[in-house]
């Protein structure tokens, strides 16, 4: 039976979707008035409560107890507690007061609401005098992409701008490193480390290639546990040392209880990750999820991998914050440390001016292209995926089945997701020159995806001399 709606690629399923389309555009437009108009009637009422106590000597304590009292009569209205509402009415006076050109850009559709509260959070860190500046620089950069893709870019033009340097302020924030417990509901707690980034990513990024490793070799660790029934060795267990007689009912039970386990494992890569963790920190090498002998091998050998752009002068000593691609500023210390311990070194070309990638180089490269690739896309190019390089897929932009060359004008990295939709879904994409991605819809519509700028990038000193003025 065919559906009123059609099939996906008809008329009928075409003409429905523009529908939605249109009617969520639209939706959007009306909530994002009603969300700026909330924001203002949130500030006047922070604003409110100075104006009440102007004057007295105990302004302070009076003032809080104003804007708890006016937080109590607002908070009564949206059915949130006077605490909710008072952290609500001081976050949108700072929006308000902090940043006026980013709501003004908000209010002519400029940017999105995710816009304004990205470049809220990575401006916290300025003292509020450098706040309107950086919003004005901020708003450029937020027109082009989505919220999470400028929000690397928007922390690293914060730590810029900010009159103290990141390598300090990240070493008094190191100083409260720590690891703590958050006891949950039914038994389960948050253990919560708080660690450098860079650590952090590192540390989940092992966690994931590991955990991909036990997922990958299930059909092969099912494969051996079962065969060591009839070999007289089950993972580690040698029939010698149990004494004659003794394997059949002891170690071929052990065997054939590990390969039961083993094939029906259907626990998803958070879970993985999670036993993972708990093993490696408890009892080392985790028993069951062995991937030895494998075509995997020793979870032991995989290590960490973190993609970081390094300028040439932090390299000399002189430079400051670095780029973590695809999630934060890290310290130029540590970004030292990594790259004198990095046996494989690329060196990115870019633009003076734009940052821009020209060329990449390295001292050992498995694949140079691919290199360039990581370099020039740092992460997954379909529209708002924020997906690092080194987690997804080089694809061809036209199909190599369909004639599509291997090079760099035919090639971007693409994140599974996005990789599949590609592949299966009626979204279609076409490169241009300079890398650019032009993406069309199902319904035709097009959204192109620049090849992003670094987040560190080199900008002239002082302004360039021009031409004199001919006779």
């Amino acid at each position: 039976m065919t559906s009123p709606h059609g099939t996906p690629g008809s008329d009928a399923f075409t003409a429905s979707l523009a529908e939605i389309v249109h009617g969520a555009e639209g939706i959007g437009a009306a909530l994002a008035a009603a969300q700026i108009q909330e924001i203002r009637l949130l500030a006047a009422a922070a604003a409110l409560a100075d104006r009440a106590v102007a004057g007295s000597p105990q302004r302070v304590r009076e003032r809080d107890m104003v804007e708890r009292s006016i937080a109590a009569e607002l908070g009564g209205v949206a059915r949130v507690t006077d605490r909710t509402m008072q952290r609500r009415m001081e976050e949108a006076r700072t929006i308000v007061e902090d940043y006026p050109a980013a709501m003004a850009a908000w209010e002519t559709g400029t940017i999105v609401r995710g816009h304004v509260m990205v470049i809220r959070d990575a401006g916290t860190v300025l003292p509020p005098e450098l706040r309107p500046s950086f919003a004005d620089a901020a708003i450029s950069r937020c027109e082009r992409d989505t919220p999470n893709r400028v929000r690397a870019e928007l922390e690293m033009l914060a730590q810029r701008m900010h009159p103290r340097t990141f390598s300090q302020r990240h070493e008094e924030a190191a100083a409260g490193r720590c690891v703590r417990t958050v006891a949950g509901r039914d038994g389960m707690s948050d253990l919560i480390a708080t660690v450098p980034t860079v650590i952090a990513e590192g540390i989940h990024d092992r966690l994931t290639q590991q955990g991909r490793a036990i997922i990958d070799t299930r059909g092969e660790r099912a494969a051996a546990a079962s065969g060591a029934t009839s070999d007289g060795v089950a993972f580690g267990i040698d029939a010698a040392s149990l004494g004659a007689g003794s394997f059949d009912d002891t170690a071929r039970g052990e065997a054939t209880s590990r390969a039961e386990i083993i094939a029906t494992d259907a626990r998803t890569m958070d879970q993985v990750r999670a036993d993972l963790f708990a093993d490696l920190l408890l009892i080392g090498p985790p028993a069951l999820d062995d991937t030895r002998g494998t075509s995997a091998g020793p979870l032991g050998a995989i290590r960490a991998r973190v993609q970081v752009v390094i300028p040439s002068h932090v390299l000399n000593g002189t430079g400051d914050a670095c780029d973590l691609v695809g999630r934060s500023p890290i310290d130029a210390e540590t970004a030292r440390q990594l790259a004198a311990g990095n046996p494989i070194w690329e060196r990115l070309i870019t633009h003076p001016v734009t940052g821009a990638v020209l060329e990449v180089d390295s001292y050992r490269v498995p694949t140079a292209m691919r290199r360039y690739l990581q370099g020039r896309d740092q992460h997954c190019r379909f529209p708002g995926c924020r997906t690092a390089a080194i987690r997804c897929e080089v694809d061809h932009t036209l199909d190599h089945a369909l004639g599509g060359a291997t090079k760099t004008s035919n090639l971007a990295h693409l994140c599974q997701r996005h990789h599949s939709m590609k592949q299966f879904t009626a979204w279609r994409v076409r490169q241009l020159k300079g890398g650019v991605l032009e993406w069309t819809s199902p319904l035709g519509r097009t959204y192109r995806e620049d090849a992003p700028t670094p987040a560190v990038a080199f900008t002239p000193a002082v302004a360039p001399l021009t031409a004199p003025a001919p006779f």
